[in-house]
């Protein structure tokens, strides 16, 4: 893979976060996902399109409407990128059956996309759910 290539991939995934999942713009999700992307989340949750991959999207939003993700490195072979990423947010909605706690979040995750041309046709992403359920679950202090 060329450097602009490899540029082009990594910019991409910024704006997927930056744009996609902290400002939940889904205007931009033709720009960045092909019309058939699979999607499999922290949640458990398998999706498939870009209503389903939205789908999922709102269901993370739900429970935390400030939710926050925090890319903190990329590493890219060949047509996959990788990212390591951080998670924040305020517990307001349910999820895993925990009614809202009011609690604030912090969690770690990475991210593996697959590229089809200039667009993602896959994502993993693999979050610390224990981390995160010890944090919604565990009596306050």
């Amino acid at each position: 893979m060329n450097e602009t290539n490899l540029d082009n991939r990594k910019i991409l995934i910024r704006r997927f976060y930056e744009e996609l999942w902290n400002q939940w713009d889904y205007s931009i999700i033709g720009e960045l996902l092909t019309n058939d992307i699979v999607f499999h989340g922290s949640l458990d949750i398998d999706k498939t399109g870009h209503d389903g991959f939205i789908d999922y999207a709102e269901t993370v939003r739900s429970a935390f409407p400030d939710f926050h993700s925090r890319l903190e490195e990329m590493i890219a072979e060949g047509d996959k990128l990788a990212a390591c990423l951080t998670y924040t947010g305020t517990h307001r909605g349910t999820i895993f059956n925990i009614e809202a706690t009011g609690r604030k979040i912090l969690y770690a995750g990475v991210g593996i996309f697959v590229f089809r041309g200039t667009r993602i046709s896959h994502i993993w992403i693999l979050g610390d759910r224990l981390a995160l359920l010890r944090q919604l679950s565990e009596p306050d202090q």
